[in-house]
Order: structure tokens, then C-alpha cells, then sequence
């Protein structure tokens, strides 16, 4: 997978722009690249990582800290069972939800307006 943007991944997460750097803030683990300008580029892992937190905060209702607490034992392979593996498998599966659901809209763009109606209006 190539490094996405943060335009892109707030497209492909949900979550805008101005949250995703709040995060990186909070949570060390999340660390994407810079370009030469300056720009953020977020890796394959860094997107599972948002994922993750964003079911934990979202759907889980954790705080930031509990959040924080939460990923790192997760991270340093203090919660190496099945749920952790679902988890990630989750957050894969939404991943890929989002981004057919993305390539659906861009392809109902491109046809909606391509080709007229062939019915006939009846009055």
C-alpha cells in the first residue's frame, strides 16, 4: 500500500482532518511521514492504527486516556489473544467498506450524468 494523505485518509476513515492531527498529538504510536513540503503521509499501519481508535473512542466510548492505555497494551503485546486479532481484522474490513464505498460514489459520478434517461416521461 502506498502512504495515503490526510485527505485521503479522512475520506477513507471518517474522522476530518483537524481530529486525525489531534490524534497524532495524543497518541506517539501514530506517527506519519512528512513529505519535503511538509505534508503528512500516513503508512498502511498508521491507518489501522486509526481505526482502532477510532472503535475505541467511538464505538467503545473510551476516554483519550483510557484510549491511550488501551493501545499500548495492545501495542506492546500485553493483550495477545483473539480479541486484539478481531479488533485488527475490523478495522481492516471497515478500511476496505470505506474505500468501496468511496470508489461506488466516484463511479455514480461519472455515470449519473454520462448517458440521459431512456424512459420516456408519461404525463
Amino acid at each position: 500500500m502506498t502512504e495515503l494523505t490526510i485527505g485521503e485518509v479522512e475520506e477513507i476513515t471518517g474522522v476530518k482532518a483537524h481530529v486525525l492531527r489531534y490524534w497524532e498529538q495524543e497518541f506517539p504510536m501514530i506517527q506519519p511521514k512528512r513529505d519535503k513540503a511538509g505534508r503528512h503521509r500516513y503508512s498502511e499501519r498508521d491507518i489501522h492504527l486509526l481505526f482502532r481508535l477510532k472503535y475505541l473512542l467511538y464505538e467503545k466510548r473510551y476516554t483519550i486516556a483510557g484510549a491511550q492505555r488501551q493501545m499500548f497494551v495492545e501495542l506492546s503485546g500485553g493483550n495477545q489473544g483473539v480479541h486484539a486479532q478481531i479488533a485488527l481484522l475490523r478495522s481492516e474490513l471497515f478500511a476496505l467498506y470505506h474505500k468501496i464505498q468511496t470508489l461506488g460514489k466516484k463511479l455514480d459520478q461519472r455515470t449519473c450524468c454520462q448517458y440521459p434517461s431512456t424512459r420516456s416521461v408519461a404525463n
